[in-house]
C-alpha cells in the first residue's frame, strides 16, 4: 500500500505482507513495525480532522508521541516532586506514568521503516524530522534528571591504523634470548 492509495480509499487495508518473508511468518521486529504502522494510521484516521499520511508532519508525530503517554509505564517525577532525581524512590508519589525514552525512539525507528517501506521518500519522512529528533532528545535528557541517571554519549574509539608499513613490522615475532650476567 502506498501513501497516496491510503489517502483515497478508506477501506484499503493497512497491513501488507512484508517482502522480507515471502508469505511465511514475520519476524517479531516485522510484526511490530507493522502494528506500529497500523496503530499511526488509525490515529491519522481518528483524528480530528482525519489527515492522510501525505499531509502528516512533525508536529502531528509529537501530537501521536504526546498520546501514547497516557498508556505509559514509566514513573518520571516532576521537578517539584521530593523523590525527582532519586533512581530508586523511598515511597509511592503522585507523579504521571510516561512512555519511556526507549520506547519512544524504538517506535520512532520502527515508524521510520514502515513510512519508506510504504511508499514515502526519505525526505519528506515526518519521522525523522528535526523537531522529532529534538522531542526524544529533551525526553531521554528529562527522564535521566528526574531518575538520577546520566546518559552520557559514548565515545567512539579511534580506527586501527591499518597501514601496511606498521602490519608488517609487527607481524614479525622477536623472541628474546636469555642473558647472562
Amino acid at each position: 500500500m502506498d501513501l497516496v492509495s491510503e489517502s483515497t480509499n478508506p477501506t484499503t487495508p493497512t497491513t501488507t505482507p512484508s517482502p522480507n518473508n515471502n508469505g511465511l511468518s514475520s519476524s517479531r521486529y516485522e510484526n511490530q513495525k507493522r502494528r506500529d504502522w497500523n496503530t499511526f494510521c488509525q490515529y491519522l484516521r481518528n483524528h480530528r480532522p482525519p489527515l492522510s499520511m501525505v499531509t502528516c508532519d512533525g508536529a502531528h508525530v509529537l501530537e501521536f508521541l504526546h498520546y501514547l503517554d497516557q498508556f505509559g509505564k514509566t514513573k518520571v517525577h516532576n521537578p517539584t516532586c521530593p523523590f525527582f532525581g532519586l533512581l530508586n524512590p523511598p515511597a509511592p508519589c503522585p507523579c504521571p506514568l510516561r512512555q519511556a525514552w526507549g520506547s519512544l525512539d524504538a517506535l520512532i525507528g520502527r515508524l521510520r521503516a514502515a513510512y519508506e517501506e510504504n511508499g514515502g521518500r526519505p525526505e519528506t519522512n515526518p519521522f525523522g524530522g528535526r523537531a522529532v529528533r529534538t522531542y526524544l532528545r529533551d525526553v531521554r535528557d528529562f527522564q535521566a534528571k528526574a531518575r538520577g541517571v546520566s546518559y552520557d554519549k559514548k565515545r567512539k574509539r579511534p580506527k586501527p591504523n591499518m597501514n601496511t608499513s606498521t602490519s608488517s613490522s609487527n607481524s614479525t615475532s622477536v623472541t628474546a634470548s636469555p642473558t647472562t650476567t
